[in-house]
C-alpha cells in the first residue's frame, strides 16, 4: 500500500502520523508500507511538515481542556518504546495515540498486534491510515480508557501465571495530565485484584507523567515528594523513572517537564491486604502530611473513642506517632494496615466508617439549627420594627 505525504522544507527527526495529504501539494514523495508475514511493517518516514504547517493544513489543534500535548520527535518516541523492553511479536495497547507518533515507533519495533484506544474522534482517520499501512496488525477503539474493559483486549493464549515472567503484553501511553493519576490508581487496583489488563499476568506499563507526579511515584521514605501515590505504587509494583522529556519537546509546550515511568507488578505485594483497606489507611495517614502521623491516622475512627483506638493502633503496629507521614517506611505502613484489618474484623463498622461523611453530617446539623432559628429572629425583628 502506498501513501503520499507532502515533503516541505523541514529538518528531519520529527514524526507526525495520521495525516491526510494537502489539497494542493507542492511536491509529493511516495513511500510504500508492505506487511511481511510474521514481521512488522517497515516504516520509511519522509520529511514531515513543521508544527505550524501541521496545525494549519490538517487542523489538528491540541485541546487544552483534554490536556493534549503532542510528541512529534521520532527519536523521543523510539526512546519511550525502548523503555518498554523487547516488543518483537508482542501484543501492545497504546493509550491515547493522538496523531500517532508513538504508534509508528511501536509498529517499527515489530509488534504482533497493536490495540489503539483513542477518545478524540479527530485522530481516528489518521490512525486508520496507519492501520491500512500495516494490515492485520492494528485495531482501533474509539473510547475512554477509564471505562474500557481490558480483560478481553488480548488473546487468551497469552495468559501466564502471576508467579511466572510477565506476559508478552505491554501498555504504553503518552497520557494527558488530567487523566494520568486517576488512571494509574485504577490500574494499581487492577494489579491488586489481578483483573483488567492484569488478568493475563504481570502486564508491564510504560507511561508518561508530569515530572512532579513521577517524582512522587518513585519517592523513598523521608523524601519531600513521598505521598499516598508513592506507597500505593511501590507496594504493588517495581517503579522506575526512565528519563525526563523537556516540555519544549511537546506541541503545544506544557508548563512542566514530562517523565517516562515503567511499572512491573510484583509477584508478592508488600502489603497483603485488600486494595480498599490499604488505600484508606494510606490516604488517612497523608491527610495531614506536615503534622504528626497520628493526626491523620485518627480519622480512621469515629469521634467516640477515637483517641483510645488510635493509641491502640499505633502501639500494636509499633509506629512512632510523632513521625511525619512521609517518614513512614513500607513495613510501618504494612503494620498499620495489618493491625487496622484486625480491628475491622473485630468491629466491622470500622471499615465502612467515613470521616468526611461524619464531618458533612455535623455541618448539615449546624446549618439546620441555624436555618430554623433564623426565621424566628427575623419575625421578632420585624415585629419590633412595626411597633
Amino acid at each position: 500500500m502506498c501513501l503520499y505525504v507532502d515533503a516541505p522544507r523541514q529538518r528531519s527527526g520529527a514524526s507526525f502520523s495520521g495525516l491526510a495529504p494537502p489539497a494542493t501539494p507542492r511536491k509529493e514523495q511516495e513511500f510504500c508500507l508492505m506487511a511481511v508475514p510474521g514481521k512488522a511493517a517497515a516504516f520509511r518516514l519522509p520529511p514531515l511538515p513543521t508544527v505550524g504547517e501541521i496545525i494549519k493544513l490538517f487542523r489538528l489543534k491540541a485541546q487544552k481542556q483534554l490536556s493534549q500535548n503532542f510528541l512529534l520527535d521520532l527519536r523521543l518516541t523510539d526512546k519511550i518504546v525502548r523503555q518498554a523492553g523487547e516488543l518483537k511479536n508482542a501484543h501492545v495497547c497504546e493509550v491515547g495515540p493522538g496523531p500517532g507518533g508513538i504508534t509508528r515507533s511501536i509498529l517499527s519495533a515489530g509488534v504482533e498486534q497493536l490495540l489503539l484506544i483513542e477518545k478524540d474522534a479527530r485522530f481516528i482517520p489518521g490512525l486508520q491510515m496507519l492501520s491500512k499501512a500495516a494490515p492485520g496488525k492494528v485495531r482501533i477503539v474509539h473510547g475512554d480508557i477509564l471505562t474500557y474493559k481490558m480483560d478481553k483486549a488480548f488473546p487468551k493464549h497469552l495468559k501466564k501465571n502471576w508467579e511466572d515472567e510477565p506476559p508478552d503484553i505491554h501498555i504504553i501511553g503518552n497520557l494527558p495530565f488530567s487523566v494520568s493519576t486517576p488512571l494509574i490508581i485504577k490500574w494499581l487496583e487492577n494489579v491488586s485484584k489481578k483483573d483488567g489488563p492484569f488478568i493475563y499476568g504481570r502486564t508491564q506499563m510504560t507511561l508518561t507523567f508530569q515530572k512532579e507526579v513521577a517524582e512522587r511515584l518513585i519517592a523513598n521514605p523521608g523524601a519531600k515528594q513521598r505521598s499516598r501515590l508513592s506507597v500505593m505504587a511501590q507496594h504493588l509494583c517495581t517503579v522506575e523513572n526512565c528519563f525526563i522529556i523537556p516540555g519544549q519537546a511537546f506541541v503545544p509546550k506544557p508548563d512542566v517537564d514530562v517523565a517516562v515511568v515503567h511499572f512491573t507488578p510484583l509477584v508478592q505485594p508488600k502489603i497483603e491486604q485488600p486494595f480498599e483497606l490499604v488505600e484508606k489507611v494510606v490516604r488517612s495517614a497523608f491527610q495531614f502530611r506536615r503534622k504528626y502521623c497520628f493526626r491523620g491516622i485518627e480519622t480512621l475512627f469515629p469521634e467516640s473513642g477515637r483517641l483510645k483506638r488510635t493509641e491502640q493502633l499505633m502501639m500494636t503496629a509499633n509506629v512512632d506517632p510523632t513521625l511525619r507521614p512521609f517518614q513512614l517506611s513500607m513495613s510501618q505502613f504494612r503494620n498499620l494496615c495489618n493491625t487496622y484489618r484486625k480491628m475491622c474484623d473485630e468491629d466491622p463498622s470500622l471499615f465502612v466508617y467515613n470521616h468526611r461523611e461524619e464531618l458533612k453530617q455535623k455541618k448539615a446539623v449546624r446549618n439546620s439549627v441555624q436555618s430554623t432559628s433564623q426565621p424566628e429572629e427575623t419575625e421578632e425583628t420585624e415585629e419590633k420594627n412595626q411597633l
